[in-house]
């Protein structure tokens, strides 16, 4: 689904060079331009894009403040500011207010792309959560319709859950695999109370400790911590290495398009595609721990109430 789009900028110029560099990339449909505050908030009110380009000086209201109004009349848009002023105050204000990204005047066709597509694999991942959270609320109100029929059949264990998804982003015989089904069993373990998900650090420490109460001491117990990292950011980067060669031979590969925007950042796994066109198959892979862990949560989760 392409992105819609909302420009506001007092000068024409510019309206149309974003307009034109947004349709020439193929990166989503301009909805709407206008060249005040005022105006613009009452097209963006109407047309409820999915990204708003707005600049930060105009006449009648400036960018800020339309921003604080129309999130007061919950519109729940991606802002970009647009502008060419240098105060850095004045750009640490802009961020405070709730935008995504600050692109300088005079523009540059790159960096809007850059940003625009970086906006767009946000959004694309925030979806397939948004997807997953529904369909966990809806199997939460079957649950004790189903329990009956569920408790009359084997349960699948964490691991059984975890194992499939691991193989499909090439990651299992990796050392880590054994530390992520740990954390999956902690986590989906606890107190029916203990919502949300914990500190990582939290969440290493438990899983250190699991089977070693009173058989080593704090050292030792740091010590392992620092090993479950080393070993998560091993697993990850192989996973993302699996990801990217999917990618490069097929773009629109079922498991690519799937597993590499949901449960890594795609600017990583892009990279990763560049580097091995390139033949730097050996460098280092930047890693999401958190994100990886907190997706595969809410999937196994899902699995489980199944």
């Amino acid at each position: 689904m392409a992105l819609s789009f909302c420009i506001v900028d007092d000068d024409r110029g510019t309206r149309r060079m974003l307009q034109h560099i947004i349709e020439d990339a193929s990166l989503g449909e301009v909805v709407g331009m206008a060249e005040g505050g005022a105006e613009g908030a009452r097209l963006i009110l109407e047309q409820s894009p999915d990204v708003v380009l707005m600049d930060l000086l105009m006449p009648d209201q400036d960018g800020i403040e339309t921003i604080s109004l129309l999130q007061s009349r919950g519109c729940a848009a991606k802002y970009v500011m647009i502008s060419q002023i240098e105060n850095q105050e004045m750009v640490g204000e802009a961020y405070r207010s709730g935008i995504e990204f600050f692109i300088r005047k005079p523009i540059n066709r790159i960096e809007v792309e850059t940003v625009l597509r970086k906006i767009s694999e946000r959004w694309a991942v925030n979806q397939y959560l948004t997807e997953i959270r529904s369909t966990l609320a809806k199997l939460e109100g079957m649950h004790h319709a189903a329990s009956s029929a569920a408790n009359a059949v084997p349960r699948k264990t964490v691991k059984e859950a975890v194992q499939p998804i691991l193989m499909s982003m090439g990651m299992v015989g990796e050392s880590g695999c054994r530390d992520i089904i740990g954390i999956m069993e902690y986590l989906l373990g606890r107190e029916a109370g203990e919502t949300g998900f914990p500190p990582l650090k939290e969440v290493y420490r438990a899983v250190a400790c699991r089977g070693k109460a009173g058989s080593c001491g704090p050292a030792e117990i740091d010590k392992e911590i620092k090993a479950i990292e080393q070993r998560l950011r091993r697993a990850l980067a192989a996973g993302t290495g699996h990801l990217a060669s999917i990618g490069l031979t097929d773009y629109g590969h079922p498991k690519f398009e799937y597993y590499a925007p949901l449960y890594f950042d795609f600017e990583d796994v892009r990279q990763k595609m560049k580097d091995m066109e390139q033949g730097r198959e050996g460098g280092k892979v930047k890693v999401n721990i958190k994100k990886f862990l907190q997706v595969l949560y809410l999937e196994v989760q899902e699995q489980l109430r199944q």
